[in-house]
């Protein structure tokens, strides 16, 4: 087969971009299955909606963040296809409109800028007063920058999407939850929480921007945030009835490379049929985890591919210490936001 050098080239860069891509597989830590949890039938090849087959969610309310595109997308169609009533929060609430309308079963759109406390605070206020009682709480929405420091308020950009807007919102709907004594929360966190974070874990030191910036570690740094804050939510929500777990959904065919540099979409653009999950298939372990009848009273786990999992190695994502500080760092960050 005849490749024009033009085409050579791209594909030289594209391979050599491949590691470089979120969540991607690679060495380093090991994973293997978490015995201490119940293991499913499922696995990496499932869709959200094998993982649901059978379920009747009618009568349940799930709050989906993101929900305009991609694992959001996904995990919205299928859990209202199911009978859920689904809140559907995007950046605007047109986006999250235009999501909403295009599906089939009970939705509603309100509008979720991440990277605005404030807007968490009116999200969790429009939730508040809907009346209705949260079953599930998926935490989806994230961004990647793949470039230079950007700050937000005075913190580094992909810490405050990732993890602290989700902060200020769940928290802002815990006291709800908590009352009615039942529901999921469900953070969408990476394996780039384990694989690309800096190698102190959660560098308090830097978050924002005091030292040198790597836009990798800081995407593995809030990843491992999410980890880290659902693990310490488990624990403040023991005998609640209300459940915390933390999952990765894979390398999935997203738009989340959209900014990313040209040789990395380029990669993504080659290969992304090839290695990584389509968004039905990332969106499983989400969706799984925040409806599996065999989960009921399961917290504090990691999931990836439908499974509970344990992380071996030289890694955070288990470091109850760690956790415990970085929720004290994140109530001093967001301390004018939280109930």
């Amino acid at each position: 087969m005849y490749i024009k050098r033009r085409q050579l080239i791209q594909f030289s860069a594209a391979t050599a971009a491949l590691p470089l891509l979120p969540a991607c597989d690679g060495g380093g830590p090991v994973v293997t299955a978490d015995a201490r949890y119940p293991t499913g039938p499922f696995g990496a090849q499932s869709t959200a909606e094998e993982v649901t087959v059978g379920l009747d969610l009618h009568g349940q309310t799930a709050l989906v963040t993101g929900c305009n595109s991609g694992l959001g997308y996904e995990t919205m169609r299928v859990l209202a296809l199911r009978g859920a009533h689904v809140i559907g929060t995007g950046r605007t609430v047109e986006k999250a409109e235009k999501a909403c309308a295009s599906i089939t079963g009970e939705t509603t759109p309100v509008a979720l800028e991440l990277s605005d406390f404030e807007s968490a605070v009116a999200c969790a206020q429009t939730v508040r007063g809907m009346g209705v009682n949260l079953d599930m709480v998926i935490c989806n929405a994230g961004i990647n920058t793949f470039g230079e420091l950007e700050l937000v308020a005075g913190i580094e950009r992909m810490f405050v999407v990732n993890f602290l807007g989700h902060f200020v919102l769940v928290n802002q709907l815990l006291p709800q939850m908590v009352a009615a004594g039942t529901g999921r929360i469900v953070n969408v966190g990476s394996r780039s929480g384990y694989t690309q974070a800096p190698s102190v874990g959660i560098d308090f030191d830097n978050l924002r921007g005091e030292g040198a910036f790597d836009s990798s570690e800081a995407y593995g740094r809030s990843k491992l945030a999410n980890a880290l804050f659902s693990l310490e939510l488990a624990s403040r929500l023991k005998g609640s009835g209300v459940t915390s777990n933390a999952i990765h959904p894979g390398l999935v065919q997203t738009n989340i490379a959209r900014t990313a540099p040209a040789f990395i979409r380029g990669a993504f653009e080659m290969f992304g049929g090839v290695i990584a999950k389509s968004p039905a298939e990332g969106a499983a372990t989400q969706v799984y985890v925040a409806t599996s009848p065999l989960l009921d009273g399961v917290s504090g786990a990691y999931f990836e591919d439908c499974n509970p999992v344990t992380v071996s190695g030289d890694n955070h994502t288990t470091d109850a210490a760690m956790a415990a500080r970085l929720w004290g760092a994140a109530q001093q960050m967001t301390a004018n936001y939280l109930v």
